[in-house]
């Protein structure tokens, strides 16, 4: 008779699960034992919440669920973070955690945990299997509520004494089937278009349901055909790239001021598979005129006109919404309005304002010497996992997004540290192209023992610590308040993070200029290792930081620093 680890990895197999990212523990033992047999790859990784950040990445690279599978009590506590993140990031994690015997169940067994109970407000489902036969019939039905709708995580967890028990009764495994592309009405399709055509300053704004609806190639024929200027961000970036002549960027006010003075410029606002949330002044007052007129497109129905009132808004999949308006549209073609150039104007202003800082390279170099430096060295097909602070608000704000699923961020519960693990997953993806990872010297101690992971599964992922000693934003943010240089709990030690790569079979250097970054970088190119190159670097407050600060002086009433006056 087969065992319930065995039930399990059959089901894995019939879903087309084919990885399983982990760190080992008794409560799974059986289950990483079948599994490896089987031919499952088996990514082990150091920290429980960095199994999940890599599983989730690894989903929303592949735009379906990945595995990761922790042991119970601390293991799951640990995995928490992880799953919180893919659940902010609509990510279609699967987060099985191992458990304590089920015939133990409230009698203070070992690592006795209402798993359950914690997980729930941060999963779409989560349930506990109670034989070992329908260990497959709960993986599909985890597998079909991650898809369905909106996708996000599901969780299972599973009682060690099930994966080792024998069963001769096997509950059918549901068939993963694709999830239904809802398109819009005639109507509303016709409204829509009617009203982006008889705009003056129309802008789109796309997000991430253009990546989870593989809409990348309509998004492109929709603005060439309509000659309207599109910004991207989350998961949209790169699905049009950033040299594209109607592309202006990041959509993100706080790294893109050409962004910024465009939108409060708009007349009529297109938000493609984009939450109106912080990212965007939740489409206030602060970031849009309150004249401009939203369209917005977004699968969950209670999303639209949650944080501003639309003028249409369309519960529907944002492929199948463009490919309605490119067949309303038909071989017509408009031509492109002065606003074009207006808003071309504003980017290469704020561009030049970039350029200008970049030109700081003297010791310490000003991060944007740094990007300016990457961007004239790495190759355009690079992958980049970016991780917070401001050190890497720096890059975002200059370095082009070229290649779609290229461009890996934290999500919006702005998980500092997890571009680490988030790197794993993405060179696992792509082992035969440029990866680079771009933290500061503070988020990289949240998995510092992810270096250990990148060599073991030889992964030579190209890493870039800024070093500026410190945890940049909390600084500036605390100078701001303060009114002088005085901090508390914000300096860190100049830590030779180079050394810790070496340490753990890696490669690395410390730098200090220019010069020496360009040579490290093709030295970190060429490497057949992780490399680790550690930028000595000054603490400068990104446009992220000036913009937080300016909310903070808004909230209390005053007027804050007006945000175009760097245009």
């Amino acid at each position: 008779m087969p065992s319930g680890a065995e039930v399990f990895v059959r089901a894995m197999q019939e879903l087309g699960l084919r990885e399983i990212f982990t760190l080992v523990g008794d409560h799974l033992n059986a289950v990483l034992l079948e599994a490896a047999r089987c031919g499952i790859r088996i990514v082990d990784m150091r920290h429980e919440s960095a199994v999940m950040h890599a599983a989730d990445v690894w989903a929303r690279i592949h735009r379906k669920p990945a595995l990761g599978m922790v042991t119970g009590g601390p293991g799951h506590t640990n995995a928490i973070t992880g799953i919180a993140t893919a659940f902010q990031a609509a990510s279609p994690l699967l987060a099985v955690s191992g458990a304590r015997a089920w015939r133990l169940a409230d009698r203070q067994a070992f690592q006795e945990l209402d798993q359950l109970g914690l997980v729930r407000p941060i999963v779409k489902w989560a349930a506990q299997p109670p034989r070992a036969a329908d260990l497959g019939f709960y993986l599909g039905r985890a597998y079909a509520e991650a898809v369905a709708g909106r996708m996000g995580p599901a969780h299972l967890t599973i009682p060690v004494d099930l994966f080792e028990a024998q069963t001769d009764e096997f509950t059918p495994t549901p068939a993963a089937l694709a999830p239904p592309r809802p398109a819009p009405s005639g109507a509303d399709v016709a409204r829509a278009l009617s009203l982006l055509e008889k705009a003056e300053r129309p802008v789109v704004i796309a997000g991430s349901g253009v990546w989870w609806s593989q809409a990348e190639d309509e998004l492109v024929e929709f603005v060439e055909k309509t000659q309207l200027p599109v910004w991207t961000i989350t998961l949209a970036r790169g699905t049009i790239p950033d040299d594209h002549p109607l592309a202006m960027g990041y959509a993100d006010p706080a790294l893109n001021r050409a962004a910024l003075a465009a939108f409060r410029e708009a007349d009529v606002v297109l938000v493609l598979g984009k939450r109106l949330d912080y990212r965007v002044a939740f489409g206030g007052p602060r970031l849009f005129a309150p004249s401009a007129r939203f369209i917005q497109v977004d699968i969950h129905a209670p999303e639209l006109g949650m944080n501003r009132r639309l003028e249409i808004g369309l519960c529907a999949d944002v492929r199948a919404t463009l490919r309605a308006f490119l067949d309303h549209l038909g071989a017509k073609r408009w031509a492109a309005r002065p606003w074009l150039e207006r808003v071309r104007q504003l980017q290469r202003q704020w561009r030049q304002h970039l350029q200008n800082l970049a030109a700081q390279d003297e010791p310490p170099m000003h991060p944007l010497a740094v990007f300016a430096e990457l961007e004239r060295t790495l190759p355009p097909e690079t992958l980049y996992s970016w991780d917070g602070g401001d050190f890497c608000h720096w890059g975002r704000a200059y370095l082009p997004a070229r290649r779609r699923g290229g461009w890996i961020r934290l999500g919006p519960l702005g998980t500092i540290g997890a571009a680490l693990p988030n790197a794993v997953a993405l060179k696992l993806v792509h082992p035969d192209e440029p990866v680079v990872l771009i933290i500061g010297d503070g988020a990289l101690g949240f998995y510092l023992a992810e270096l250990d992971t990148l060599v073991r599964h030889e992964l030579p992922v190209v890493i870039i610590v800024g070093n500026d000693a410190g945890w940049g934003i909390e600084r500036e943010l605390q100078r701001a308040a303060g009114g002088s240089d005085r901090t508390v709990a914000c300096e860190l030690r100049p830590t030779r993070y180079d050394l810790v790569m070496q340490a753990c079979g890696g490669a690395g250097e410390h730098v200090e200029t220019v010069a020496e970054l360009r040579a490290a970088l093709q030295r970190a190119l060429k490497a057949s290792v992780p490399y680790l190159i550690d930028v000595r670097v000054r603490g400068a407050r990104s446009p992220f930081t000036e913009w937080q600060i300016a909310g903070k002086t808004e909230a209390r009433g005053g007027a804050g620093p007006d945000q175009t006056e760097e245009l």
